[in-house]
């Protein structure tokens, strides 16, 4: 399945290079939402929350009341990840909290489950000259995504640039979270959309 991105920052829909360096601002998020009306969920990331510098809290709820959405930023406890839910969030995404320096944090990960249910559950994977970064892009751990991909939901993101990437990852049967290259023109919408791609 190809889920579209809109990651917000400040109230507006925005791609970072590498979770840090802003690449371009697009439309509202609202108006992203509607030019992807014909996926089946939409991943929504609160980068603001993820950087620990407040929350588009309101944003995300008006988005999850049009659409569903799965989304994420600054998961870092239960609560946060029960109050996505209660703003209509279908799936919580976590990222950093889910590893630990000795690897996974399987502690957390078992109260996210108990807490919210673990189909609501998706651990984000970013992944730098082979090996899991967190807290943005701005440390390495120890792990690469293999390690710990077995007992967690297959999910791309990031550099999917063309048709060839998102079959392949499709054809091993990986969801795929395309962003910049959907906003740039790369990837047309079009070609994405679910019955497109069905039709290939």
């Amino acid at each position: 399945m190809i889920f579209p991105c809109i990651d917000i920052m400040d109230g507006k829909a925005v791609q970072l290079v590498q979770g840090r360096d802003k690449a371009l601002e697009a439309e509202a998020p609202e108006e992203m939402l509607r030019k992807f009306a014909a996926f089946p969920q939409i991943q929504v990331i609160d980068l603001d929350a993820a950087m620990g510098r407040g929350s588009n809290d309101g944003l995300v709820r008006v988005l999850a009341s049009k659409a569903a959405i799965r989304a994420g930023g600054g998961v870092r406890t239960v609560e946060r990840a029960r109050a996505l839910v209660e703003q209509g969030v279908r799936k919580v995404i976590v990222g950093t909290s889910a590893f630990s320096e000795s690897g996974i944090n399987h502690e957390f990960l078992q109260a996210l489950r108990d807490g919210i249910g673990r189909d609501r559950l998706i651990v984000a994977l970013d992944s730098k000259y082979g090996r899991i970064v967190v807290k943005g892009w701005r440390e390495a751990t120890a792990l690469t995504a293999e390690e710990v991909l077995g007992p967690l939901e297959p999910t791309a993101a990031g550099g999917v640039t063309s048709m060839e990437d998102v079959r392949a990852l499709l054809a091993m049967n990986v969801h795929v979270a395309i962003g910049m290259a959907m906003y740039t023109g790369r990837l047309k919408l079009e070609d994405l959309a679910p019955a497109s791609v069905a039709q290939e």
